[in-house]
């Protein structure tokens, strides 16, 4: 991938028709980004979370990086350092350790509909920042929905539920839903590649004090194996082909993704792990993502190019 996010972004007077391609990379993404859930709880049972995300990031960085540097990538991605350690930190090591933590106490399933509500936390964001949008009555409606189907989704299972693994994925929304701010504002005339592969840099090497004091011991093969998959496949694989989704499909439509990837989080949840399917995700799921949808469906142009391919990231 050449060139930068925003003029790929900017040429996308999206076609009306999607191409096979097109098709097979959506799918691609539906499912790429609705498996890390699944993967994190399996090596979380084995390797510390801290040591696990420094393993996940700086695997991504040695596929990431020398592509980055040989096309040139790298270079204008440096005068923005501060940007780029702002979104390493919002983006990156605080909630994928914060999510890495949660998934020793709730199930791949719960983290991965959880993560649904980010939508929900960006629209808000979006109201409150100073270009925000006012929100109509739908908008209004769909954050009143969407918040009914989080008390849903956490209320109606409360007693089995570990209230410091329900913060820490409080914050994860967060992080995930502020990161796209800072891509749009910051970084969106930026290399896409060279921002990612210098996040993923960045991010292991601010995390390298979780190997040096929690090395892992004894790992067994299954989670050697989830960690290869989250760096190469679900990080590094995973933001070349969405950039591409972008180019073949539009910014907008590839948020889609974002309302499949937890329902592919579950799947894989009870099927891989034998986790089961509570009252609260029956209920709070559909109105999650009837609230996202209604939330996010008006916003201002420019700001809806620049930070939608973000958001969709965000939810990796």
């Amino acid at each position: 991938m050449s060139g930068n996010c925003s003029s790929v972004v900017g040429r996308l007077s999206y076609r009306g028709h999607v191409t096979r391609r097109g098709w097979l990379l959506f799918v691609a993404m539906c499912v790429i980004w609705g498996v890390p859930y699944l993967f994190i709880r399996v090596a979380v049972a084995h390797i510390e979370p801290g040591t696990l995300v420094f393993l996940r990031t700086g695997g991504a960085a040695l596929l990431l990086l020398p592509v980055a540097l040989a096309r040139g990538l790298i270079r204008p991605v440096l005068v923005h350092w501060r940007a780029i350690v702002l979104f390493s930190i919002v983006e990156v090591m605080v909630p994928w350790t914060l999510l890495s933590d949660a998934e020793r106490h709730l199930t791949s399933s719960l983290a991965g509909l959880l993560v649904a509500a980010v939508p929900l936390i960006g629209a808000v964001l979006a109201l409150i920042s100073p270009h925000g949008d006012r929100f109509g009555q739908a908008q209004l409606a769909g954050l009143f929905v969407g918040l009914v189907g989080v008390a849903c989704l956490v209320g109606l299972d409360f007693g089995e539920l570990n209230l410091l693994a329900i913060t820490e994925m409080l914050v994860v929304s967060i992080g995930y839903a502020s990161g796209p701010l800072i891509l749009s504002r910051f970084l969106a005339d930026l290399p896409g590649l060279g921002v990612m592969a210098g996040t993923m840099t960045i991010s292991s090497v601010c995390l390298l004090p979780f190997l040096i004091a929690q090395p892992p011991h004894g790992v067994p093969a299954r989670a050697v194996w989830s960690v290869v998959v989250l760096a190469a496949v679900c990080t590094a694989l995973a933001f070349t082909l969405f950039f591409q989704l972008i180019a073949e499909i539009g910014p907008t439509r590839c948020t889609i993704i974002t309302y499949v990837n937890p329902a592919v989080a579950v799947l894989l949840g009870v099927l891989v792990l034998g986790e089961r399917i509570t009252t609260g995700m029956l209920i709070g799921f559909p109105l999650i993502l009837i609230g996202s949808v209604l939330a996010a469906r008006k916003r201002a142009p420019d700001a809806d190019l620049a930070a939608e391919p973000a958001a969709a990231a965000a939810t990796a």
